[in-house]
């Protein structure tokens, strides 16, 4: 069910990383529903810093739903691990939160959840200049869906089509701790 694109930034990744890889990413099939998940790509990022920090970076898209997580080790294995178990843990927070939103509302509404979102902008020398640009498709959710991916896409905000008004709306973390909530009319 699950393809892999592995890249290297700074390592060659030998048959032996990619095996390890593919094994430990491929565990995380069994939380997947093979009649309704189509086939994925799972795309894999490796870099190895000059202090010898290795980093992974997992990205897989999914329906209604981008499961994203990064680690830093010392230990290229280990940070393979770690990545794994991160989104081992986002999965499961997924499915429980799904579950207990089908308490709640229609099978329907449901299935109308995420989607990936993130345009960033870097400041240079007092100069603004769009370094990235991403298009995207709004699904509706509500502002506590909205939040939650936001949370397992590890951003500070999230635009999302507001499921009850049709309006496009933004949640963000605040300092606090806190979330905020733009709507427009």
């Amino acid at each position: 069910m699950l393809r892999f694109n592995i890249r290297g930034e700074n390592i060659e990744v030998t048959e032996a990383i990619r095996n390890y890889v593919e094994k430990r990413v491929s565990k995380l099939e069994k939380y997947f529903d093979e009649d309704r998940t189509p086939e994925s790509t799972a795309h894999v990022n490796l870099k190895v810093y000059s202090d010898k920090n290795a980093k992974v970076e997992v990205t897989i898209p999914l329906p209604y739903i981008v499961l994203r997580a990064e680690e830093t080790s010392h230990d290229l294995y280990a940070s393979i691990d770690l990545v794994v178990d991160k989104l081992e843990r986002q999965i499961r927070k997924f499915k429980t939160r799904i579950n207990r939103k089908q308490r709640e509302v229609s099978k329907e509404a449901v299935a109308q959840l995420f989607v990936e979102n993130n345009n960033s902008v870097d400041v240079a020398e007092n100069e603004l200049e769009i370094v990235r640009t991403k298009r995207l498709s709004l699904k509706p959710m509500d502002s506590e869906e909205a939040v939650l991916q936001m949370n397992m896409l590890g951003h500070n905000f999230f635009i999302f089509e507001d499921a009850e008004t049709n309006g496009i709306s933004i949640v963000y973390a605040r300092k606090d701790g806190k979330y905020g909530l733009i709507e427009t009319d």
